[in-house]
């Protein structure tokens, strides 16, 4: 057996919504050094191609396609696109999220609706359009981005930690439902990385001493630790890994 082989995303189309910055990013860059072919997905054009740009500058093989991934009118044709000009996508990482932080008694409705929309709805929308493609070829890898916070709580984002629990059941639903088909639908669940949304977090050294404290490993993550997870999940070497949340988060989620 050629272990590197299972590993090997050569010839493989990887679409990843919300991937013009930030962990979206971050994980198209590891796909595309993985070998496959990444179309990257936000809704602002400008952005895609400033990223797209920066992928291409190492040699990898990207494309742009800019939709709204919680609009189900604009999901469907832009997979139809994206399958008629690219290729057939073997890849799906459900990313697009977003983040809005309120006591919960103050909580806006507006934001819990965007919440939902932004974190949930685009997850199945997107999962449901690129399944329906994938099944009748008996062969696809769904990740849907979960988090810490689809086991954990922390004040100020009960609507988010409802999301993404949320995500967490999609997941496994989706396994149990397209699993007969030849499809593995897994989770990714980050802890807490550096990124420019985290930016205020990481800066705030009473909470950043806490939580370097409250993580097993004692830092923050960073970026380019979530890529070995997302390659292992997209590739032939979770073939028989279906359902299961992959938390890349220190050891947060292991300890009290």
């Amino acid at each position: 057996m050629n272990v590197a082989s299972l590993f090997n995303l050569s010839g493989r189309v990887a679409l990843v919504t919300g991937s013009s910055a930030g962990i979206g990013f971050a994980l198209a860059h590891g796909l595309g050094g993985a070998g496959a072919k990444v179309v990257l997905n936000g809704r602002e054009s400008g952005k895609l191609a400033l990223a797209a740009e920066r992928l291409r500058r190492e040699g990898l093989s990207v494309h742009e396609m800019a939709f709204d991934v919680t609009d189900s009118s604009a999901v469907r044709p832009a997979i139809e696109r994206i399958e008629d000009a690219i290729g057939p996508i073997d890849i799906l990482v459900n990313n697009a999220g977003m983040q809005f932080r309120a006591p919960l008694e103050d909580y806006p409705d507006d934001a819990w609706h965007a919440l939902m929309k932004t974190n949930v709805d685009s997850v199945f929308y997107v999962g449901q359009a690129v399944a329906k493609r994938m099944i009748p070829r008996g062969r696809g890898k769904i990740i849907n981005i979960c988090s810490v916070q689809s086991e954990l709580g922390r004040p100020s984002i009960a609507p988010y930690a409802a999301t993404k629990g949320a995500v967490k059941m999609l997941t496994k639903g989706m396994a149990i439902d397209w699993g007969k088909h030849g499809l593995q639908v897994n989770g990714l669940g980050p802890g807490y990385f550096k990124t420019e949304l985290n930016r205020a977090l990481v800066e705030d050294k009473a909470f950043s001493d806490w939580l370097i404290g409250r993580t097993p490993s004692r830092r923050w993550g960073e970026l380019e630790d979530l890529i070995g997870a997302m390659v292992f999940l997209a590739s032939d070497a979770s073939n028989f890994v279906n359902g299961q949340i992959i938390y890349v988060d220190g050891g947060v989620t292991a300890s009290l």
